[in-house]
């Protein structure tokens, strides 16, 4: 029997009586006083990783490429030629969907101090985000504070965005998805930073931004569900300053270049909690610290509000005690606050003190590598799919409302219009190409390209997990890169559900099959659980990105992934990973091996100028794809006897040729693909299913089809500081 007190705990701490009776036998009694908000915070879905961490230890992280994987801030892989880049992706869709504006430009300051920390500076950003009916009001505002949020901090930061992908279903009417990544470019004797390696003797330095109420028990809000309305859970919510976080990234770099740093931590989640428990925890030694010591923005705050905190623009450094002045010199320099609160000492205790009086005592191993890991119920077989379940037809867009086929099928070009692509003058491919490119100091290109389709995970989540990676392989084959690794977000509904966790593992072992075969080590990552409300869950949606490298300097033979030139015959290439009528199922059709060998072909041949056009047919369909590809004096017409339908098929490729398509039928024809003419480009016309219409009235069509306009609703309506201002209506 459990006591109404103890109850209250528990319910108040966001803890289980299992849970409780682990920390009881770890410590030998109950938790006392801050160690009920040490524990709350650290065994949260959020930061253990409880429900997901027995699966996540079998993925294939290791290739030739990789310097650093999982277990740091982010991963870090080797590109040849004295370059090397980190890279990670990261959920912020809880905050989000409470306060899109804040939340969404949090998410992308967090991300990059998990880039900077390694001693990489950042040089490109992407996201993913998934919304619900955009014609509601609520999810109107919604888009915009999240647009909004991510232009406002990645602009002002100075990180151009490369690339993104933004879905709509309504699925996420009542949890919205907002996934950012970012990757960083280190210099080439530059060192890669650890959040491990504190020894005695050491000092402990608070760098960055005042520490306010801003966030606490943040960690725990992203380990729930939402039962009803969101606004009662503002006070999570962080609040970021972009200024800022360009100084700490100028000041924290250039002390990690001088080599005065030994270990370094953002404070994310659970703030100065985690920091300090995972750096003390690694480094095998104990950590003294006095709370009273943190710069404050309120001196009313108690140290479990200093220790939840998730005030933004924070770090967390160890250095020699030679070094602190000159940490200082550099903080100021840059407008910074760089205060010693505490030291590393001999033993494996971690000791906090409030103004000199001990408040709390504790192995710090405990409660980090300590944490509970739960076996899930899962189903763990489930059965090859019918191939017509992932037909997407025209019947079945007619059960999709209009607005939300609308925003499907539109051109998204009014958000990524809002995002700064090309700062830095590094950009050769932006959001407007199926690829993001980064021009490299080696004169070398840099490619991100990110995955995941719910609507295939739902039909058959190994399937779903396989084409998460291989889709945005083959637009990264087609642009002539070879991926050196991949970064996910794996977002889902509540793990304690049988059917989710089936989902989540199937999806998991679809990515990790793929990835091991075409030798693409998932470097990094986050899982985002409990993305339901009222026990409606999110569709599932393992997010990916990718990152690739181009080898070659000249790069004028890479085809576009528009049309170019008029009068070209245009081919379909349709790959064996394909529909199967009748009762056959869903399959790949060819052996992954055989697979990464034709997207090893697809490259070399984008690499040798044989294609003047290619591009993945996207899930919207050919027809809608086709239209994507046209512009204003370059169109196409439909040839091909066989009708143009809506119907997804995959995998596509549409290609037009320099030269003839014979050399590559030849070549690609024994791994058993099927490829079609369907069509020529035109000189500005358009034409299917016997209609002609002008490209310029389709770009303008294509280009309404957002849903998002009303009288009633401004789209530049953000929330920024607690205030509403317009940041002006967007040309769509």
């Amino acid at each position: 029997m459990i006591d109404l007190n103890l109850e209250e705990q528990l319910k108040k701490f966001r803890l289980s009586k299992s849970e409780y009776e682990l920390i009881t036998d770890l410590l030998g009694r109950g938790p006392d006083g801050l160690e009920w908000a040490v524990f709350s915070a650290l065994w949260s879905e959020h930061c253990s990783y409880k429900s997901s961490k027995i699966h996540l230890k079998k993925l294939y992280n290791k290739s030739r490429h990789v310097l650093q994987s999982m277990g740091e801030n982010a991963g870090v892989v080797d590109l040849g030629e004295g370059e090397k880049v980190a890279f990670k992706m990261e959920s912020h869709n809880h905050p989000s969907f409470i306060e899109p504006f804040q939340g969404a430009a949090t998410g992308v300051g967090g991300i990059l101090r998990d880039i900077f920390t390694m001693g990489a500076r950042p040089v490109a950003l992407a996201n993913y985000l998934a919304f619900g009916d955009p014609s509601s009001a609520f999810m109107k505002r919604l888009l915009d504070g999240v647009v909004g949020g991510i232009s406002g901090y990645g602009n002002c930061v100075g990180v151009p965005m490369l690339t993104g992908q933004t879905l709509f279903d309504t699925g996420y009417d009542e949890n919205i998805l907002v996934n950012a990544l970012a990757v960083g470019l280190f210099c080439a004797d530059d060192p890669i930073m650890s959040a491990r390696g504190a020894k005695p003797g050491c000092v402990i330095v608070y760098l960055g931004a005042r520490t306010g109420r801003d966030g606490i028990h943040g960690a725990s809000m992203a380990s729930e569900s939402f039962e009803g309305s969101s606004q009662k859970k503002l006070p999570t919510i962080q609040i970021g300053d972009p200024f800022f976080e360009k100084l700490l990234i100028e000041a924290t770099l250039e002390m990690i270049r001088e080599g005065i740093v030994v270990s370094m931590q953002d404070m994310g989640a659970a703030g100065l909690t985690s920091s300090t428990f995972e750096m003390a925890s690694s480094s095998g030694f104990g950590f003294e610290m006095d709370l009273g010591l943190v710069p404050l923005r309120d001196s009313s705050m108690t140290p479990e509000e200093i220790l939840l905190s998730e005030s933004q623009e924070r770090m967390l450094l160890v250095c020699e005690p030679e070094n602190t002045l000159r940490i200082q010199e550099i903080a100021k320099k840059w407008d910074l606050e760089a205060s010693e609160i505490g030291k590393v000492v001999t033993g494996t205790k971690l000791l906090l003190k409030w103004h000199g009086e001990a408040v709390l005592e504790i192995d710090p191993h405990i409660v980090v590598e300590r944490a509970p890991m739960y076996e899930r119920p899962f189903v763990s077989e489930i059965p090859k799919i019918l191939a017509k379940k992932f037909e997407w037809n025209a019947a079945e867009i007619e059960q999709v409302s209009p607005s939300v086929r609308a925003a499907r099928e539109s051109d998204k070009s009014w958000i990524y219009r809002q995002y700064d692509q090309r700062v830095g003058g590094s950009t050769e491919q932006d959001c407007s190409s199926t690829v993001g490119v980064l021009k490299l100091p080696s004169k070398r290109s840099l490619a991100v390209s990110l995955g995941g389709r719910p609507n295939w995970v739902l039909a058959h989540a190994f399937t779903g997990g396989m084409d998460a990676v291989l889709e945005p392989t083959l637009k990264m084959s087609l642009q002539g890169f070879e991926v050196v690794g991949l970064t996910d977000c794996l977002n889902f509904g509540n793990p304690e559900r049988e059917t989710v966790m089936t989902q989540f593992v199937h999806s998991l072992d679809g990515m990790n099959e793929v990835c091991r075969s075409l030798d693409i080590p998932i470097i990094s990552g986050n899982v985002s659980f409990y993305n339901e409300t009222k026990l409606k869950s999110i569709p599932p949606t393992p997010a990916t990105g990718l990152v690739g490298v181009r080898r070659i300097v000249d790069a004028s033979n890479i085809p576009s992934d528009r049309f170019v030139h008029p009068q070209k015959e245009a081919w379909l290439l349709t790959l064996p990973f394909r529909e199967l009528f009748g009762q056959e199922v869903f399959d790949l059709g060819m052996s992954l091996s055989q697979l990464g060998e034709a997207i090893n072909l697809l490259r070399d041949m984008s690499l040798g100028g044989e294609f003047e056009t290619a591009r993945v047919v996207g899930s919207s369909g050919l027809e809608t794809t086709l239209e994507s590809m046209i512009g204003s004096e370059v169109g196409f017409e439909w040839t091909s006897e066989t009708e143009l339908t809506r119907k997804y098929v995959a995998y596509q490729i549409v290609f037009t040729f320099k030269g003839e398509a014979d050399i590559f039928s030849k070549a690609i024809k024994p791994f058993g693909v099927q490829i079609d003419k369907i069509g020529r480009t035109t000189r500005g016309i358009y034409k299917v299913r016997g209609q002609y219409l002008n490209c310029r009235q389709v770009l303008e069509v294509r280009s309404r089809k957002f849903p998002l306009f009303s009288e009633e609703y401004d789209l530049g309506a953000a929330v920024f500081g607690g205030s509403e201002k317009a940041i002006g209506n967007q040309n769509v």
